[in-house]
């Protein structure tokens, strides 16, 4: 199959199989987690349940989103924390507020949005690479991470990583002609949708149910999260 071909088969049938697969997976697994329900809560709230699910998401997101509580937890191994941070945020900046991505999502939602201008992109492109880089070191060479690291982590870190890197290739021209380079990113991209239902990389929708109920938790006993 040349270039054409297979960036054309990305781009259509591929890729309507692969969202079409995320969408009814990532639906079912949000399903399961739904039904399994909420305790009945007996105990007296002494503080807002909404206010701790504000100041839940306002610590995780906003204040302190590459520190974790436990201070030692962070001088054990701040290359996980700041490294995942600034992977996650380069991730964002690029998949949603990347112009090329939201036309994608333009095309799909029928909206778009303002974006940041290609430089500032592009620059988090790199640096979330780097990132990565550093986690899949950290990981190799961490005494209590690669005890916990197989098989599956491995391949998790593989799938994200194409993507993040044939995009970057292709903005840049580098190595490979623009066709295959985009025919490339678009089957790695269709590959992770299909993966991500299945695997730990679901986590970014689950972060926020976890956000939420730890939230309540917090506002019910009135507490700072």
């Amino acid at each position: 199959m040349n270039p054409q071909a297979m960036l054309a088969f990305a781009r259509g049938p591929f890729f309507n199989v692969a969202i079409t697969f995320f969408i009814a997976g990532m639906l079912y697994r949000i399903a399961n987690v739904i039904f399994l329900g909420w305790s009945k809560d007996l105990s007296k709230p002494r503080g807002s349940k909404g206010l701790g699910v504000v100041k839940s998401f306002l610590r995780g997101g906003l204040i302190l989103p590459f520190f974790p509580r436990e201070k030692k937890a962070f001088v054990n191994n701040p290359i996980t924390y700041l490294a995942g941070g600034l992977f996650h945020l380069s991730l964002f900046i690029v998949v949603i507020l990347g112009a090329a991505h939201m036309l994608a999502w333009k095309s799909l939602l029928g909206f778009g949005w303002w974006t940041l201008p290609l430089p500032i992109v592009d620059f988090m492109a790199a640096v979330g690479i780097i990132a990565m880089v550093m986690l899949l070191i950290n990981r190799l060479n961490h005494p209590v991470l690669k005890r916990l690291s197989g098989a599956a982590e491995f391949f998790n870190w593989f799938l994200v990583f194409v993507p993040m890197v044939t995009g970057y290739m292709m903005t840049h021209h580098m190595f490979l002609p623009y066709e295959n380079l985009f025919a490339l990113h678009m089957v790695s991209i269709n590959i992770l949708l299909i993966w991500i239902p299945l695997s730990r990389i679901s986590h970014f929708v689950f972060y926020f149910f976890s956000r939420t109920i730890h939230g309540v938790e917090w506002g019910k006993r009135g507490t700072m999260p």
